[in-house]
């Protein structure tokens, strides 16, 4: 029996230990597909502590997983660790105060296993804390000897389709990280900088100043990189250049005028130089125009021979020299400050640059149709999100480039000719390999014969071995004597769910859709589920450099975790949710009313489990009203609606069943000296019914309650209700609530004990069926039931002026007009007011009315009855 205060502190810890240790959401398996629910739950990317984002997309998950488990679903909900790549690397070197660099490879992997390691650990504590139903037998990292077998297989597979290919081209590069990045890992980021007005002269001119022309541009530093200068065709004023010549200031390489249409006429002055290269319309330019190669700036963003005496400087650094060397010798003509968008690594914040590298790409861009249909197969959740996966699809302009030149990651399982730079790929059956270590499959290049190998020493995009989580979780797998691909649980795979943040719809979920279908035919989820992220109190997205974190922990310590979890349900799926503690301790209030509650429960029934009796009315109605909000809440946990069924059960739990039938049942429980089979068994299985409703989102509360009261497993292993299929009079019932809580607060106004009778009570709505309940449970001796509405009148009791409207408008006239409202001389004519000669619309004002009742007795007046008592 549920006794004293509530201890969420005690009882959360004690749950989520017993959780564990009796394997309570151990996957058990399933030879039919339909009895499983599967979800592809995203592995938190290993780059420090867990934060709200976490807390919140994965609270949402559980939502899900203990809702189908209760609705009798074999549920498959595991956990990754994503610990291979450039994010777990710069973790390693922040916290060793190294750099992978100085390290040969195999040792700062190590290294990054170990820092890994622990917070991994950490991550799996925090997990456990926080409630989340996770199967803590199905986990993996993405760095382990299984994925990396799985990631290397997928290389291969789409190898031997033709969907990868090995180039030597632009690509985008971060100088930080020293290593090449795909577009999904670049964001738009508004910076401070300067435009350059730069003076060039036309070759063959007279060196006067008429023979020159102006080109305006914020990276200076690429002057030495320039390889062409180009005018839009229909740009009149400058036609004349085309054709023609430049020579480029400080560096003096000549440079051909050539037209274009991809020129923004209405930037600068109209003329642009192309330079290899410092954006995407500059490699269109290389490409398309055959244009030379000059290489200004290396993969540590400084300065090559190439920029002459600038050599060795960081590209910064060149800016503000150049920039001076070139106002001393007249060519810079000027020099403004502007904010303007530039293209960085979301990693490190770093501006990319776009070097000629070698990079192994998946072709993407030959494909996008089907790529965007695959989309329109899964159903999204919330739908406008499909959009932002549309809208990625419709702006790519490279294909995906894999390889990253990192020491902490899976390696290409490649390894080239030193002769003629054939590529052989490993054997299925060697996998996972390493060709710094590992030696190739061949003896001999079978292209040249030649018998010496070079091994590829780049690793995976992180994202090349996260987009393959559901045939990581499936165990898909080369088998070898079947001469095909399998997979150790095909009845996982389409998975029911992938749930994600919608700020890696275009780095996971895109990629997945593309890895699994090229592996599979077939997209890899039924549905996604789109969360917002996690803002501060004035809805700003909280960072370091900003000071507005809160963690996790600080929460946790303040509030039960079964809080937080309420707050999770407090926004649309797909909406930003901000921070706010208001939502915390309205899930403290709710978890004090369950437990009050509950208690009381618990007293007024027996122990035992009750069979249905003849039910009174009232009783029958409450639960009939269940029945619809069962109904309710089912249909908005199945389309993810978790605010709507949170909200909704809240208030029904609250409001018509403890504040009005709890009450009511307590009283007649204890006037019948316990005797009220209706009332008790309505009791106990309404109550049995909350604890099932509430359980997806109050996991700990509810458990501790479930097995205290009814002994009966594990609540989150309970069947999830069903209706009851009970037949009563909705609205009457509801009407005749409305009447037992105006004459509750009747006796309460009037200082009467609940027990006192009231002589007379006059009802006009429609209560049939209910005149006995309200009669006895609120002690009335006559209950009237009127045909006709009393005469009530809407009396006038006050003119409330708008006064940031009424004020300009009729200024010094206001006091004559709130004299005359105050004395009762105006009128309201056609829903206009006339005071003080003056004639106000309707917008001006609102008028402040009271129901009036002139007979005998007390009027109480609710949304959709009229009671009036009579009583000495």
């Amino acid at each position: 029996m549920p006794s004293g205060e509530y201890d969420p502190e005690t009882v959360e810890a004690d749950w989520q230990e017993r959780w564990v240790e009796e394997d309570l959401y151990a996957y058990e398996g399933a030879v039919d597909p339909n009895t499983v629910f599967s979800i592809d739950s995203p592995p938190p990317t290993v780059s420090g502590s867990l934060h709200w984002g976490h807390v919140y997309g994965f609270t949402l998950q559980d939502f899900v997983a203990r809702f189908n488990r209760m609705r009798g679903k074999e549920v498959f909900f595991p956990f990754g660790y994503d610990d291979n790549g450039i994010a777990s690397e710069r973790l390693t070197e922040e916290e060793l105060d190294v750099r992978h660099q100085d390290y040969e490879r195999r040792e700062f992997q190590q290294m990054c296993r170990e820092v890994c390691a622990d917070y991994e650990a950490d991550f799996n504590e925090k997990m456990q804390s926080l409630g989340i139903s996770i199967d803590w037998d199905q986990t993996y990292q993405t760095i382990s000897p299984e994925v990396q077998r799985i990631s290397q297989l997928s290389f291969v597979d789409l190898y031997e389709q033709g969907r990868e290919y090995r180039q030597r081209a632009p690509a985008i590069w971060c100088p930080e990280c020293e290593t090449a990045i795909s577009q999904v890992e670049t964001e738009d980021d508004e910076r401070d900088s300067h435009f350059h007005d730069i003076a060039f002269d036309i070759v063959g001119g007279d060196e006067a100043r008429d023979d020159t022309f102006t080109i305006s541009t914020t990276r200076p530093e690429l002057l030495p990189a320039c390889v062409a200068v180009f005018v839009h065709p229909d740009d009149d004023e400058n036609q004349d250049l085309v054709g023609r010549e430049a020579r480029i200031p400080l560096f003096g390489q000549e440079v051909p005028i050539l037209e274009d249409e991809r020129v923004d006429m209405e930037t600068g002055s109209g003329v642009v130089m192309c330079c290899t290269f410092g954006d995407q319309t500059d490699i269109e330019w290389y490409q398309a125009h055959d244009l030379p190669l000059r290489i200004a700036i290396d993969e540590s963003g400084t300065m090559t021979g190439q920029a002459d005496e600038y050599q060795g400087m960081s590209a910064e650094a060149a800016r503000e020299a150049i920039v001076d060397d070139l106002d001393d010798a007249g060519a810079l003509l000027d020099r403004r400050p502007i904010v303007h968008t530039v293209n960085v690594h979301e990693r490190c914040g770093t501006p990319v640059e776009f070097l000629v590298t070698e990079q192994w790409y998946v072709e993407l861009l030959d494909k996008t149709d089907e790529y965007l249909e695959a989309g329109r197969e899964m159903d999204w959740y919330p739908e406008k999100m499909f959009t932002r996966y549309k809208n990625w699809i419709e702006g790519l302009q490279w294909d995906w480039s894999i390889s990253r030149q990192r020491s902490s990651g899976i390696p290409f399982p490649v390894w080239y000719c030193a002769d003629c730079d054939h590529e052989v790929v490993a054997e299925r059956d060697q996998l996972p390999v390493d060709p710094l270590s590992d030696d190739p499959p061949v003896d001999a290049c079978p292209e040249c014969g030649h018998d010496e190998f070079v091994a590829e020493d780049d690793v995976f995009d992180t994202w090349a071995t996260s987009s393959l989580t559901p045939l990581i979780n499936a165990g898909w797998d080369w088998d070898d004597e079947a001469g095909e691909f399998r997979m150790d649980h095909p009845e996982l795979y389409q998975f029911d769910l992938r749930p994600q943040g919608h700020d890696i719809i275009s780095f996971w979920l895109f990629h997945t859709v593309v890895k699994c279908y090229e592996h599979t035919g077939e997209v890899p989820f039924d549905s996604v589920m789109i969360n917002g992220m996690v803002l501060d109190e004035n809805r700003i997205k909280m960072s370091k450099s900003l000071g507005n974190i809160v963690s996790p922990d600080e929460v946790l310590e303040q509030y039960p975790v079964d809080a937080a979890r309420y707050w999770s349900a407090g926004s649309a799926v797909g909406d930003d949710l901000p921070y706010k503690e208001k939502g915390l301790r309205a899930g403290e209030k709710l978890l004090r009313k369950l437990w009050n509650a509950s208690k009381l429960v618990d007293s007024l029934t027996p122990a035992e489990r009750l069979d249905q009796p003849d039910l009174e009315e009232l009783d029958r109605w409450l639960l009939a009203e269940l029945d619809r909000e069962i109904e309710h809440v089912t249909e908005k946990f199945e389309n993810y609606e978790f605010s709507k069924a949170r909200d909704s059960l809240r208030s029904f739990f609250w409001h018509t069943f403890c504040d009005d039938y709890l009450e009511i049942a307590k009283q007649r429980i204890r006037d019948e000296e316990g005797e009220d089979p209706s009332a008790a068994y309505t009791l106990q299985t309404a109550h049995r019914r909350f604890l099932k409703l509430f359980a997806p989102i109050l996991a700990h509360v509810t458990e501790e309650l479930w097995r205290d009261m009814y002994d009966d497993g594990s609540v989150h292993r309970a069947a999830w209700p069903e209706p009851l299929g009970l037949e009563a009079d909705l609205d009457a019932g509801r009407t005749a609530m409305e009447v037992v809580g105006a004459l509750r607060k009747y006796k309460t106004d009037h200082q009467l004990s609940m027990n006192a009778a009231i002589d007379t009570v006059q009802v006009y709505g429609n209560v049939a069926g209910f005149e006995e309940d309200i009669r006895r449970v609120m002690h009335v001796d006559e209950l009237e039931l009127l045909t006709e509405e009393p005469d009530v009148e809407s009396v006038v009791t006050g003119i409330d002026l708008d006064y940031a409207t009424v004020g300009p408008e009729y200024g010094s006239k206001v006091p004559d007009i709130e004299a005359a409202i105050e004395s009762d001389d105006y009128e309201l004519t056609d829903g206009e007011l006339v005071a003080a000669g003056e004639t106000l619309g309707s917008d001006t004002f609102e008028v402040q009315q009271e129901r009036q009742y002139a007979g005998a007795g007390d009027l109480l007046e609710t949304d959709e009855v009229v009671v009036i008592v009579q009583h000495e």
